[in-house]
């Protein structure tokens, strides 16, 4: 056992060697210390593998990894550059932060001050204001900020806006509108956010086969999904199931 100990120790050392060479967050040395060897395999596979390795699907692992062990990482640092620098490029960042920690009330003042000026029909802002508004009811504002962002047929016609506006027409009671938007970003956008609020309105308009044939669908790609993206899209999968069995 004893030369499994130094083995697992020096790695540790190692990785902990890293950290403070790459100018990684202090956090990580009293993770990869305090929960050793675990906490420098943690370590190795989020941060190390990933920059030896490349590519997109490694940075999605290391990004899903940091999120789950520091959810509020990416706040953190977007509210002190933002803090630091109150440029429109902070504030979106910071309200996309904002709008991902659940505060929307904060993310849609950020995304309407920022819209200012020469940054006024600008997409990011836009698009970021009208989700705000429809995390908090207000659809007819939304719908509003969605309208101008339609005018940009390069930037404004995308299948994340078709699903901003499925859902502030649904909020409308605009269900053949929102059919058709929310159908055409499910068909198009990556993951199972579009899917799985389909089948929820689908379910929640009385379309219970439909929507359980989405489900059954969401399901299939869950069970494909890499466990480290898993339980995303098992969140979205759920969200899909409880519309259903709301109604059912």
């Amino acid at each position: 056992m004893l030369p499994v100990f130094g083995l697992s120790l020096i790695f540790s050392l190692l990785m902990c060697v890293h950290v403070v060479r790459s100018g990684r967050e202090i956090y990580w040395i009293f993770i990869i210390l305090i929960a050793q060897p675990f906490g420098a395999l943690v370590y190795a596979f989020a941060i190390v593998l990933p920059e030896l390795l490349g590519g997109t699907t490694a940075r999605r692992v290391a990004s899903v990894t940091r999120d789950t062990l520091d959810p509020t990482r990416d706040y953190r640092q977007a509210r002190a550059a933002y803090d630091d620098s109150p440029t429109v490029a902070n504030a979106i960042r910071l309200g996309q932060a904002s709008a991902g920690m659940g505060r929307h009330e904060d993310a849609e003042r950020l995304f309407r001050e920022a819209a200012q000026g020469v940054h006024a029909e600008d997409p990011t802002l836009l698009l970021g204001h009208a989700n705000a508004l429809i995390e908090l009811g207000r659809y007819g504002e939304a719908l509003e900020d969605l309208d101008r962002l339609g005018k940009d047929k390069a930037q404004g016609r995308t299948p994340q806006a078709a699903l901003a506006l499925g859902r502030a027409y649904e909020g409308l009671g605009r269900f053949t509108e929102a059919d058709t938007a929310y159908d055409w970003a499910a068909g198009r956008l990556p993951g199972l956010e579009a899917p799985a609020r389909y089948a929820a309105f689908l379910a929640r308009t009385g379309k219970l086969d439909e929507a359980r044939a989405h489900l059954a669908e969401i399901d299939r790609r869950v069970a494909r999904a890499d466990p480290v993206f898993r339980k995303e899209g098992r969140q979205w999968r759920d969200l899909a199931a409880a519309a259903i069995a709301a109604q059912g």
